[in-house]
């Protein structure tokens, strides 16, 4: 079975233009892997990424939308986001929840030359081998 580290480092050789790949603990914003092959992704850097993924899975703003979604359902509070694709001026950003592990989240960061179909797939394959590994 691979390992974290690997699932990772396959993702950012085998998807074209890929920079990096994670896996985040939602819980803590720590780096549970990381691989990429950009020079200037230093360690604060890589943090402040996990934790700006953090706060859009699980900051406060979304926090209150989900209460209040719960409140005027009348069901108890779940965590609805499960996929977001964030794009930049150079990059996108694909990020998914493991499946079975609500506290887990899986990053792939491309260039903007990567086929978005591409980094979905490449993510979504990714998962199932990532959730037994992920606390």
């Amino acid at each position: 079975m691979a390992t974290l580290n690997e699932i990772c480092e396959n993702m950012v050789s085998e998807v074209g233009d890929a920079l990096g790949a994670a896996v985040v603990d939602l819980e803590s914003g720590l780096l549970l892997s990381v691989a990429h092959n950009v020079p200037y992704f230093t360690q604060s850097y890589l943090d402040a990424v996990a934790a700006a993924a953090v706060d859009m899975f699980r900051g406060k703003t979304v926090s209150t939308v989900e209460n209040l979604i719960a409140s005027q359902r009348g069901t108890e509070v779940n965590r609805l986001v499960q996929e977001v694709q964030m794009s930049t001026e150079k990059t996108y950003h694909f990020m998914s929840i493991v499946p079975g592990k609500p506290n887990s989240l899986m990053v792939l960061i491309t260039g903007r030359k990567a086929n978005l179909g591409m980094g979905w797939a490449a993510l979504r394959s990714a998962l199932p081998k990532v959730a037994p590994l992920c606390p």
